[in-house]
C-alpha cells in the first residue's frame, strides 16, 4: 500500500493503542500461569497476534475475539502452568523480535528440539548471541543455514541455572528472554551483563517478574541480574497501559505542523523509557504539556505554540547542539530523526549501534530517506546527526532555508520507518507530497495508524 502524505492541520483528541512491550510479556507469563489471566486493552498488532498465535504451542489457550470474530480490548488466556510443555510446532514469530528472543530461551528449558524462524525481515536479524547464551546453560543451539548468523534458530534443550556473561548491547530482548526462562529453573540465574543497553525495558521486564512472585535483583548499573526459580505464576488481571512508542508518531506530527492535539490515557508511570521524547524535545523549544493526573498530553505546534509561532531549535542547548543518548530507548530514533528535519540547529542521535539490528538498519535507512526529502544528514557507526531548518523564523515568517520537499520514499516494511515518513509529510510546504511504499507494516505496532491520524485531520491518501 502507499500513503501519500501533505500539509496538514490537526486538532482534536486521540488514544494510541495499548503498548507492544507490556502486551507481550502479559502474554508469555499468562502461558507461563496456572489459572485464567484476563488482559485488559492489550494491543492488537501484527507482534502481538503472532504471540497470541504461539503460546498454545506451549500448552496455553486464548481467547482474543469477541462473538463477530473481531479482535477485542479483552484477551483472556488459560495458562499451562505446570503442564507447560516443550513447542509442539515450529514457532513463527512473524516479524516480531520480541516474541523471538523471549519465548526461544524458555523453550530451552525442555529436554528436546525446537525450532523458531520468521518473516524475510525477521529472518535478517541475529541471534548468534541467543546461541551463546543458551551454550553457556548447557543447551544446545545453531542457526539451521550454515554460515549464516539468523533464523532459522534450531535448539536442543535443556539448560540449566547457572551464570551467563554477555554483553547485552545486541539487544535488551534475549536477557528478557532468559529471566522469564528462570522461572522455570532449579536455582538461581546469574547474569553478567557488559554493556547493558535498553535498561528500561529490563526494569519493565523485573516489575513483571516481581508482580509474579518472583526473587529478582538487579545492580543500579544493569551489569548484574538475578532471577532464583523455580517459580510457576498464578494467573492475574491487568490493563496494559498506552504505548510511548507510539504517542510519539502523532506527537511530532502536531509539532510540525499547526496544530492542537491532546493525546489521551498516557501513561504517566515512568515504566516505558520511550516517555523521555517528550523531555527531548522540549529542550528545542516543543509546547508540550504532560497532565500525569489527567493522562494526557497536549500538543501545540506552530501558531498554536504559547509564543504563537512554535518555532523548534536548539539554540538554548549547550554549544547550540541538541545531543539525545538513545541506549535506553532507541526505538525512539524514527521519530526523532524526522522530527529533527524541522528543528533549528543540529541533533545528534547518539549510541544507536542496536539501531542496526531491528526491523532495517535504521541508521541506513534513515540516512538514505531522509536525504531524499532535502535533509542533511550524517550517518556514523553508532551516531545519526542531522543539520536541520525549521521552516519559520523566530519572528514567526518563512525560512529561506527551509528547504525540505517531497518525493517518494521507501519504508522497507519497517513500521517506525513508515510512521515517521508519513508524518514528515505533513509538515512540507503546500504542494509537496511525501509517497510512503509499503506502508501497511503500520499495523506491526499501531493497526489502524492512518484511519486514526486521519481524525485529527492528517492528509493521508
Amino acid at each position: 500500500m502507499q500513503i501519500r502524505s501533505s500539509c496538514s492541520s490537526l486538532s482534536g483528541a486521540v488514544t494510541v493503542p495499548g503498548s507492544k512491550s507490556h502486551t507481550i510479556r502479559a502474554l508469555i507469563l499468562a502461558c507461563l500461569a496456572e489459572g485464567t489471566s484476563h488482559i485488559h486493552n492489550p494491543l492488537p498488532s501484527a507482534d502481538c497476534l503472532s504471540t497470541a498465535g504461539a503460546v498454545p504451542l506451549m500448552g496455553a489457550s486464548i481467547s482474543f475475539t469477541d462473538a463477530d470474530g473481531n479482535v477485542s480490548d479483552l484477551w483472556t488466556v488459560n495458562g499451562a502452568g505446570k503442564n507447560l510443555h516443550l513447542p509442539s510446532d515450529v514457532v513463527n514469530a512473524g516479524n516480531s523480535g520480541s516474541l523471538l528472543y523471549f519465548l526461544s530461551p524458555i523453550a530451552a528449558t525442555f529436554d528436546g528440539w525446537s525450532v523458531f524462524t520468521g518473516d524475510e525481515s525477521l529472518r535478517s536479524r541475529p541471534v548468534q548471541h541467543v546461541v551463546d547464551v543458551l551454550t553457556q546453560l548447557g543447551a544446545k543451539a545453531y542457526c539451521a543455514i550454515p554460515g549464516t548468523n539468523t533464523c532459522p534458530l534450531v535448539i536442543q534443550g535443556k539448560i540449566s541455572a547457572g551464570t551467563v556473561r554477555t554483553e547485552g548491547s545486541v539487544s535488551s530482548q534475549y536477557i528478557t528472554g532468559l529471566m522469564l526462562a528462570a522461572l522455570r529453573l532449579d536455582g538461581t540465574l546469574e547474569l553478567e551483563l557488559s554493556d547493558p543497553k535498553e535498561t528500561p525495558y529490563l526494569t519493565m521486564t523485573a516489575d513483571w517478574l516481581t508482580k509474579a512472585g518472583a526473587q529478582v535483583s538487579m545492580s543500579p548499573d544493569f551489569h548484574h541480574i538475578t532471577v532464583k526459580g523455580p517459580l510457576v505464576p498464578k494467573a492475574f488481571d491487568c490493563t496494559i497501559p498506552s504505548d510511548w512508542e507510539a504517542v510519539a508518531f502523532p506527537l511530532i506530527a502536531a509539532l510540525i505542523s499547526d496544530s492542537t492535539v491532546i493525546i489521551e490515557h498516557i501513561d504517566a508511570g515512568g515504566t516505558q523509557g520511550d516517555d523521555a521524547i517528550v523531555d527531548v524535545l522540549k529542550q528545542a523549544g516543543a509546547d508540550v504539556t504532560l497532565d500525569a493526573e489527567k493522562q494526557t498530553l497536549t500538543v501545540c505546534g506552530m501558531s498554536h505554540a504559547k509564543d504563537g509561532v512554535g518555532r523548534l531549535t536548539t539554540e538554548h542547548c549547550p554549544n547550540g547542539e541538541l545531543h539525545v543518548n538513545l541506549s535506553g530507548y532507541p526505538d525512539a530514533i524514527c521519530a526523532l530523526a524526522a522530527i529533527a528535519c524541522f528543528i533549528e540547529g543540529t541533533v545528534v542521535l547518539e549510541d544507536i549501534a542496536v539501531c542496526r539490528r531491528k526491523e532495517t538498519d535504521r541508521i541506513a535507512v534513515l540516512t538514505k530517506e531522509l536525504t531524499k526529502l532535502g535533509a542533511a544528514v550524517k550517518e556514523e557507526s553508532d551516531r545519526l546527526t542531522i543539520y536541520g531548518h525549521s521552516p519559520l523564523l523566530a519572528d514567526g515568517s518563512a525560512n529561506p532555508a527551509f528547504n525540505l520537499h517531497g518525493a517518494t520514499v521507501e519504508s522497507y516494511k519497517d513500521h517506525r520507518v513508515a510512521m515517521s515518513l508519513a508524518c514528515m509529510g505533513l509538515g512540507m510546504k503546500e504542494g509537496q507530497t511525501v509517497t510512503v511504499n509499503d506502508a501497511e507494516c503500520c499495523a506491526v505496532s499501531f493497526p489502524r495508524f492512518f484511519e486514526v491520524m486521519c481524525t485529527l485531520g492528517a492528509s493521508f491518501k
